[in-house]
């Protein structure tokens, strides 16, 4: 896909607590950021999360891949854009670029698989499929 599908940026300030000894942002949070994008772009598109395991279904992190390009600091106010690049009733793809003041912090990607309650692929419903901009089931032949 050329265009992405949705995308959305928000804003998040380094907390003390996130930072290591050398004042640095731990390498794990960046990835609990990466969460929350992902987590506003679905709200941005209509669907709570929350909705989604109501209905017995999950998004699984089935790859995620970081590149550090320099450093974050506590207090740093942050800027997180996320974009969905690929979905299908099966999957999404996501690409985050995370900057401040406009320099890249660090960017990433992830595949998401969506699983049912047991743990196995599902198919994401028409319904939410339409309303996160895929095309109904119908029209692809899926």
């Amino acid at each position: 896909m050329s265009q992405p599908l949705a995308t959305c940026d928000i804003e998040i300030r380094v907390r003390y607590a996130e930072v290591d000894a050398m004042g640095y942002l731990h390498h794990a949070r960046y990835f609990v950021y990466f969460e929350m994008g992902r987590t506003e772009l679905l709200r941005l598109c209509g669907i709570r999360y929350r909705d989604m395991e109501e209905r017995q279904l999950f998004y699984v992190v089935a790859r995620l891949d970081c590149r550090y390009r320099s450093p974050a600091r506590y207090d740093d106010l942050l800027t997180l854009t996320t974009t969905t690049t690929r979905l299908t009733p099966f999957r999404v793809d996501h690409n985050y670029a995370l900057r401040r003041d406009g320099r890249l912090v660090a960017e990433a990607s992830s595949v998401l698989a969506l699983v049912g309650r047991d743990g196995h692929p599902t198919r994401l419903p028409d319904d939410l499929y339409a309303q996160l901009g895929g095309v109904a089931a119908e029209a692809i032949g899926d």
